[in-house]
């Protein structure tokens, strides 16, 4: 009885699985349902994060990433992130090796690929965090605000989104020591998972 039970339980697994695997596209990219749409026009994808509310963020990815797939599967799927991500960000999606047409703050056209060269950004996946507002002589790579380079644990992620959201980078307050001042405070309350 217990082994079936067990059993059962293994084959209801299998079946979920699926549904919890983040969907792949086209172009071997991991998708989120929330990401943005757009024409690549960096200019006018920040504009209209600015009219939602929102600050504009560009995520390289590239297809067989094992990193990109563990953030979407574990980080982006985790209701806290996802939900805050949501609220205050417009994130776009770019191929680290893709063809698709990109509009730089600069004016200059480019493919994905041919600007993530131009940019300097060689690791997937990489965040890229715009400023509010832009001076549209200086290409994405020294407008950005922040950068993420590669792969991080759920906490270190959302507090990046959080601490561009709060304007950290403008103060006097490091991303790290705001990390590890968050870290604290949460371990002091109890309610930091070890």
């Amino acid at each position: 009885m217990l082994k079936s039970f067990g059993l059962s339980l293994a084959v209801l697994a299998l079946v979920l699985m699926p549904a919890l695997a983040a969907e792949v596209g086209d172009d071997g990219l991991h998708k989120e349902e929330w990401f943005s749409m757009t024409f690549r026009d960096v200019s006018e994808d920040i504009a209209a994060a600015q009219t939602e509310g929102k600050r504009l963020a560009i995520i390289f990815e590239q297809r067989g990433c094992i990193y990109c797939r563990e953030m979407h599967e574990k980080i982006l799927s985790d209701p806290e992130v996802r939900d805050y991500i949501k609220a205050n960000y417009m994130v776009v999606q770019y191929n680290m090796f893709g063809d698709e047409e990109v509009t730089d703050t600069d004016g200059e056209v480019l493919t994905e690929k041919s600007a993530a060269r131009k940019w300097g950004y060689i690791f997937t996946p990489t965040i890229v965090f715009l400023p509010e507002e832009l001076d549209e002589k200086v290409p994405v790579s020294k407008a950005a605000v922040a950068t993420m380079p590669g792969a991080f644990g759920k906490l270190t992620f959302l507090n990046m989104f959080r601490w561009v959201r709060e304007k950290g980078y403008g103060g006097g307050e490091h991303f790290q020591v705001y990390h590890a001042r968050i870290v604290n405070e949460l371990r002091a309350a109890g309610k930091l998972e070890e």
